[in-house]
C-alpha cells in the first residue's frame, strides 16, 4: 500500500508510492555519458577565453594558471548596483532588485565533472564558495546567499563547462523563511536542533546512509521528494556555512565527490542540482538551525498534482535508493585518489 511520510524539516508530506515503486537499476540511464573534450575554443570559460566573461572576481591557481575562478554572470538576475529600497502599495509589494549573481568556474578541463575531478580540486571549489560566502557577506543589502549548481540540461544547465553559481539576495525566500521557522519552533519545544536530532536518528538507524566520513554524514531522507536525492550533513552543529573550518572543507570535498560518483557510476551520470541550504546573514549563528548540502538527481518530472497539490509522488523507495548507492562500485583509480 502507498503511504505518506512527513519531512521532519519542512512539515511537506510525500507519497511513496510502493505499489508501483520502480527498482533502483530502472533509473540508471540507457546510454553511457558521452565523451566530452577538455577543450573547447568558443566556450568562455576555457582558458584563453577570459576576455569573453565579466573581469573576474576571484581566482585560485599557481604559476601554471588559474584553477577557479570568479566571474559576475553575464545574465545576471540581479543588479549588482543600486540600493535597497521596499515599497507597500495596499497587497502590492515590490523591492529592489539588487543583489550579487557570479559564476564560479570550477576546473580549467571543460570534461570534467565533480565526480571525476581530483578531490583536491572540489576542496579548492569549496574553499571559493565560503570565500565568497564572506566577501558577500559584508555587503548590507544581502539577507541570503545561495550556492548552486546545475548539471545537464534538464538540471537547467546552459553551459556544459563545469560551473555553479552564487546569488545573494535582498530578500529571505519563503521556502528559507519556513524551515526557518519550523526548526524555531521545534527548538522551542524540544530544546535541540532538529537537524542534530534527525542525523542522529539516520546514524541509528543505518538503512538510508549514503556515506560518512569523520565531519559529515550522506543520506537518503526518510520523506525523499524524489528518486535518490542525498542530504549531506555536518556532524558539528553550524547555522551558517560560513562557519566552515579548513578540516570540514577537506571532508566535505571528500565526501561530495563520493557522493556524486556514487551517482556517476551507478545511475550513467545523471542530471542533478545541488544546492547550499544555509542561514540568512542575520540568523548565522544561531543553535536552531543547521545548514546542509542537498543533492537532487533529477530522474522524474513534477506534473498536475504535485503543482496542484503540494503532495511529491516518489515513485522509489529511499532505503533501496541508499543500499544501491552503498554497493556502487567506484574504480580504484577514484579510491587511490581519495
Amino acid at each position: 500500500m502507498p503511504e505518506f511520510r512527513q519531512n521532519p524539516i519542512t512539515k511537506e508530506w510525500v507519497i511513496i508510492a510502493t505499489e508501483r515503486a520502480r527498482r533502483p537499476h530502472e533509473f540508471i540511464a540507457k546510454e553511457k555519458p558521452k565523451a566530452i573534450p577538455s577543450y573547447v575554443a568558443t566556450c568562455p570559460f576555457c582558458p584563453g577565453n577570459e576576455h569573453m566573461t565579466p573581469p573576474e572576481s576571484f581566482r585560485d591557481g599557481d604559476g601554471s594558471g588559474w584553477q577557479v575562478r570568479v566571474t559576475p554572470n553575464k545574465f545576471s538576475a540581479l543588479a549588482l548596483e543600486g540600493t535597497r529600497w521596499r515599497h507597500c502599495e495596499g497587497l502590492k509589494r515590490s523591492a529592489a532588485g539588487v543583489g550579487v549573481h557570479e559564476v564560479i568556474v570550477e576546473t580549467p578541463d571543460h570534461s570534467l565533472t565533480t565526480a571525476l575531478m581530483p578531490v583536491e580540486q572540489v576542496e579548492r571549489i569549496l574553499r571559493c564558495y565560503k570565500q565568497r560566502y564572506y566577501a558577500v557577506t559584508e555587503d548590507p543589502r544581502i539577507e541570503l546567499i545561495t550556492v548552486f549548481k546545475n548539471h545537464g540540461a534538464s538540471a537547467g544547465t546552459s553551459l556544459e563547462h563545469p560551473h555553479s553559481q552564487l546569488i545573494a539576495t535582498p530578500i529571505i525566500s519563503p521556502q528559507v523563511r519556513s524551515r526557518m521557522e519550523e526548526a524555531l519552533r521545534y527548538f522551542d519545544e524540544a530544546g535541540e536542533c532538529i537537524f542534530c536530532r534527525l542525523m542522529v536518528e539516520e546514524l541509528g538507524d543505518q538503512k538510508r546512509i549514503v556515506a560518512e566520513n569523520g565531519h559529515f554524514v550522506a543520506f537518503v531522507p526518510y520523506a525523499s521528494l524524489s528518486p535518490f536525492t542525498i542530504l549531506i550533513f555536518p556532524r558539528r552543529h553550524m547555522a551558517s556555512f560560513g562557519q566552515i573550518n579548513d578540516d570540514e572543507v577537506t571532508a566535505l570535498a571528500a565526501i561530495q565527490r563520493e557522493v556524486l560518483a556514487r551517482l556517476y557510476y551507478g545511475l550513467q551520470n545523471p542530471d542533478f542540482n545541488y544546492n547550499i541550504r544555509t542561514a540568512p546573514s542575520e540568523c548565522r549563528y544561531v543553535r536552531y538551525y543547521h545548514w546542509y548540502l542537498s543533492v537532487i538527481p533529477r530522474l522524474t518530472k513534477v506534473a498536475g498534482f504535485e503543482l496542484g497539490t503540494g503532495f511529491f509522488v516518489n515513485v522509489s523507495l529511499p532505503e533501496e535508493n541508499a543500499e544501491f548507492l552503498r554497493g556502487v562500485t567506484l574504480p580504484e583509480s577514484f579510491q587511490a585518489s581519495a
